[in-house]
């Protein structure tokens, strides 16, 4: 996890302020308060019952209720088919989401927050998987070597292959993958005792048999782990969440006002970086583009014949909305006014072509439809700022609130810790070395009549205010006493000096050592659950 900026949404402006991700071991970040999450829930439910907000005919509060009940049925029809889980009919819904990855500990702290919230709160509790981002890594970082000498290897659990979607990802190398367990296990060595990947991996690969897909049978593996540790949670796969009649609706309705919604993005995305004093043009994500008179959307599209992700194009045509990805392929749909056709007609686009939210409409329409709360990470809370900004101006209502959590376990290797402020102050004595000698001398060195006579001759200098006349006299007489010293703190700087490359030595070995960034499943099960499992009861 990465610390960064947090912008908060102020009515017409963008303010930013500085969140970084805990450092210390066995620390949770979270804002709001846990404490204070009844407060947000009953202000995001005050909002979502007195919500106005006209989307083509349908109020936004209907179709919530709409997305909800798809939500719910969708959610359980898919955990059963790989886990027991309870079937329990609330109106709260709590949500939270990620890749299908192996993520480390401060990320899975999410889910066990969320299994805890919905049990205190009378909500059923769905983890989005979001499966329509694309796969970049087929490796994980592994910790080996020894305390002395630590160092840090890729070890891959398939081989590598197009950059293409979670849900279109299949298993390239099945040896390989099976595979992986052990060979982590033989690069951490003593390094971690009692690490949980050689007994979870076969767990991992009973579900790559079953699904032949890399991101379900990581993120099924992971969830039958939680349901064994108490977590009472369902889980869906964002690629169904956008198959849901509730979803073609909205995106209906944001391909019908595009240009409006394409002006506010947009927008948005300047007032962000003016706020945070970003330059670059893709950060945190680009602008909506244009060509000619086609309005590039908030959306990917691709096909399973060709699982590359594209960019969605659209335009308003005397017939209707016209769809492209800027190549080939092209799509009208019906849209006179209103949206029952238009939305009827994605669905039925849908067994052929896959069309899926990018980022920021995934949780815009996750918080505004499907949930009460959305339970995010620091990055989800930087993109999420910007949402705010984008549903204020586009759908003309207060966003609701979200929670922004965040944890660090270290792995559990005893060394001596030390950080970048030990390397600072050696640092910062040697430098003291060079123009403070002085305050290193003995008192025996100091009666020493020429090292007094330079000392007082420096003080003289110093307590002589500086003039336009005297001040190169004065700095080239203040060096000199400092450079005749130097021969008497010659011994005190070898010291430093080999403490410094020490410690240079040691903080590369630290960020092997103390990296809050290794999956979960390369950590001893009883840490993991003294940390997690509280966050759930």
């Amino acid at each position: 996890m990465y610390g960064g900026g947090y912008v908060k949404v102020t009515g017409h402006a963008l303010e930013y302020r500085r969140v970084r991700a805990p450092r210390e071991d066995r620390t949770l970040l979270a804002d709001p308060p846990l404490a204070d999450f009844a407060g947000m829930l009953a202000d995001n439910e005050q909002l979502r019952g007195a919500d106005a907000c006209d989307l083509h005919g349908r109020s936004l509060r209907a179709l919530g209720e709409a997305a909800r009940r798809e939500l719910l049925a969708a959610a359980l029809d898919y955990t059963t088919g790989y886990r027991d889980v309870s079937r329990r009919a609330s109106e709260r819904i709590l949500l939270a989401g990620h890749q299908p990855e192996l993520f480390h500990p401060g990320v899975w702290c999410k889910n066990f927050a969320l299994s805890g919230l919905a049990k205190r709160y009378g909500a059923v509790a769905v983890n989005l998987v979001i499966d329509s981002d694309s796969m970049k890594r087929t490796s994980l970082r592994v910790p080996g070597g020894t305390i002395g000498r630590p160092q840090m290897a890729e070890v891959a659990y398939d081989q590598p292959g197009a950059e293409i979607p979670f849900e279109e990802r299949r298993i390239a190398d099945a040896e390989l993958f099976a595979s992986f367990g052990g060979r982590a296990c033989e690069q951490m060595g003593t390094l971690v005792a009692s690490s949980m990947v050689e007994g979870f991996w076969p767990r991992v690969v009973e579900r790559a048999r079953a699904t032949g897909l890399v991101g379900a049978a990581l993120s099924q593996s992971r969830h039958q782990l939680e349901g064994e540790w108490g977590l009472d949670t369902l889980e869906l796969p964002q690629s169904q969440v956008c198959g849901l009649p509730s979803f073609h609706w909205f995106v209906a309705h944001l391909l019908a006002e595009l240009p409006r919604f394409h002006d506010a993005y947009n927008a948005g995305l300047a007032e962000y970086r003016r706020a945070n004093h970003v330059r670059s043009d893709n950060h945190p994500v680009p602008d909506l583009g244009r060509e000619a008179d086609w309005l590039e959307t908030p959306l990917w599209v691709w096909s399973a014949a060709d699982p590359r992700r594209r960019r969605l194009y659209a335009r308003r045509t005397g017939e209707g909305l016209e769809l492209t990805n800027r190549r080939a392929w092209r799509q009208l749909l019906p849209y006179r006014g209103e949206l029952e056709a238009t939305a009827h007609s994605l669905g039925e686009l849908s067994h052929e072509i896959k069309i899926r939210s990018r980022a920021l409409v995934t949780t815009m329409f996750a918080r505004l439809a499907l949930g009460d709360v959305f339970i995010h990470g620091i990055g989800g809370a930087k993109y999420d700022e910007l949402t705010d900004w984008i549903i204020e101006r586009f759908f003309g209502v207060t966003p609701p609130r979200y929670m922004m959590l965040s944890g660090t376990l270290l792995l559990p290797i005893r060394h001596q810790r030390v950080t970048d402020d030990d390397l600072r102050a050696v640092t910062q004595r040697l430098r003291d070395l060079t123009y403070h000698p002085e305050s290193f001398l003995t008192t025996k060195t100091e009666q020493d009549d020429e090292a007094r006579e330079l000392i007082s001759r420096k003080r003289q200098w110093i307590t002589t205010p500086q003039t336009r006349a005297n001040a190169r006299e004065r700095c080239r007489a203040i060096r000199q006493v400092n450079e005749a010293l130097q021969s008497r703190v010659a011994g005190e700087r070898l010291i430093l000096e080999e403490q410094q490359s020490r410690l240079v030595e040691a903080l590369r070995g630290e960020s092997v050592l103390s990296s809050r960034e290794y999956a979960f499943c390369l950590y001893p099960e009883g840490a993991l659950r003294d940390f997690l499992v509280p966050l759930a009861g």
